[in-house]
């Protein structure tokens, strides 16, 4: 019998301070993720001096408890996998940094995943993925559509051309005064109201871009020109009709895009996966069309986690990609060029 894969994986991009442990890809075998959502709230945002300070702190406490967990020691593990970029690029030293430490103690093989493609594969620890695939990744720094033909090779078909989903979703929950993150907020304050506003859809003709600057605007006027009126506009009727008109864009191109391009499956990925009205809008969606299989994955995969990581990274190791010790972190990191 064929010995099981094991991959460490190490994720510090942004405000979450995670370790991971996997086997052979697909089973999780433990995904510990220390939050710093507490530290970062009162600011209305995270502060990348304070997330690189908190990760510092955290990083053995995490690491100790996913082996511990996992009821494994450095030496059982095959390789592992830590976010390159993109992401803020403090948080991410202290995980590359800390991956790099560890592989050159215990002289275990390095590899670097992209941040985006850790996402898409957190799908796989769901179901085997099916090529051609296409992921729709929204998530607070992205929102994008990457079509997969096999493992390990992306092509971005559409991404935004200014704000990304979460951005907007944050901006549009700060002029609503709701506290950070905003998105989880505006989806709970969205199931409360009637979508009566009509806010604008960016629909960018003859391609599968987004663009949520516009809709971020229209939402912040709406309010302004009611208060000068002395009108009181329903924060739920708002926040209503702001997710009607994000989810409805995302959910037609992507329809759109996975019947043009003929895929077997679709791929929710990204932080604003979480979001009860896209999950809810993308199976309705795909209910019609048999022959394309739509997978959403449990709320704790959605979020930043190293188990998606260590799933990437998995993939990654078994076509052969090794990361050298020269390995740095990089915030600007193309996911079609960062595979091999």
């Amino acid at each position: 019998m064929e010995k099981d894969q094991i991959i460490l994986g190490i994720e510090t991009s942004c405000d979450e301070t995670a370790a991971a442990v996997i086997k052979n890809g697909k089973e999780i075998l433990s995904n510990v993720v220390a939050s710093q959502i507490e530290s970062h709230k009162r600011f209305g945002g995270v502060v990348p001096e304070i997330a690189s300070r908190h990760h510092v702190e955290q990083m053995t406490i995490v690491l100790e408890e996913a082996l511990n967990q996992a009821g494994i020691g450095y030496s059982d593990i095959d390789a592992i996998a830590v976010t390159e970029g993109p992401g803020l690029v403090g948080a991410l030293l202290i995980g590359v940094n800390a991956a790099k430490a560890i592989a050159f103690a215990h002289n275990i093989p390095l590899v670097g995943v992209h941040h985006i493609a850790g996402h898409i594969y957190a799908n796989r620890l769901v179901t085997e993925m099916k090529f051609p695939a296409l992921s729709l990744v929204v998530s607070g720094g992205h929102t994008e559509l990457v079509l997969l033909k096999e493992h390990g090779d992306f092509t971005v078909i559409g991404e935004t051309r200014d704000d990304a989903a979460g951005e907007a979703y944050d901006k549009v929950a700060r002029t609503l005064h709701l506290p950070y993150p905003g998105g989880p907020h505006i989806d709970r304050l969205a199931h409360e109201g009637n979508p009566s506003l009509k806010l604008p859809r960016a629909w960018l003709e003859g391609s599968y871009d987004f663009s949520f600057s516009g809709l971020k605007s229209a939402v912040i006027n709406t309010l302004h020109n009611a208060e000068q009126r002395g009108e009181n506009i329903e924060p739920a009727d708002l926040a209503a009709s702001f997710q009607e008109s994000v989810i409805e864009v995302l959910v037609t191109k992507t329809l759109q895009a996975a019947q043009a391009y003929d895929v077997k499956q679709v791929l929710l990925a990204g932080g604003v996966a979480a979001n009860k009205g896209l999950r809810a809008a993308l199976t309705d969606g795909f209910e019609s069309l048999s022959d394309i299989e739509l997978v959403v994955p449990p709320l704790y995969l959605c979020t930043d986690n190293a188990a998606m990581i260590a799933a990437a990274g998995s993939v990654l190791f078994q076509k052969g990609k090794r990361s050298s010790l020269a390995l740095n972190g990089n915030p600007g990191l193309d996911i079609e060029q960062s595979m091999f």
